[in-house]
């Protein structure tokens, strides 16, 4: 992430990923576009942290991939979730929403 971006709790990339790719499959650049679209531009995710968390997706099982084509005629890799995947985006989710609300809880209180 750019310096001026806020920081991403550990396992956040993973869920960001995930739910972006719950919408259907997409090539790497298209990830990182949607995760800042969808974030207002707040979340720039670089390729130093996209491609790794991509691979380690992959062996997990949670993705698979597939060379394609793109709109602009370039060969791309296409990413797309599995059962696997889809399972871990609700256990991503839920976690996220407990940390969060335990993080709220703690600065209503605090």
């Amino acid at each position: 992430m750019p310096e001026d971006s806020p920081r991403l709790l550990p396992g956040t990339l993973y869920m960001l990923i995930l739910r972006t790719l719950s919408q259907g499959p997409l090539h790497g650049y298209a990830i990182t576009r949607r995760i800042k679209q969808c974030s207002a531009d707040v979340l720039d995710v670089e390729e130093g942290s996209l491609y790794p968390a991509l691979n380690r997706m992959l062996v997990k099982g949670w993705l698979r991939a597939e060379w394609a084509t793109s709109e602009t005629n370039r060969r791309v890799r296409l990413y797309r979730l599995t059962k696997e995947g889809h399972k871990q985006l609700a256990l991503e989710a839920d976690e996220f929403n407990k940390l969060v609300r335990a993080i709220q809880l703690v600065m209503k209180t605090a």
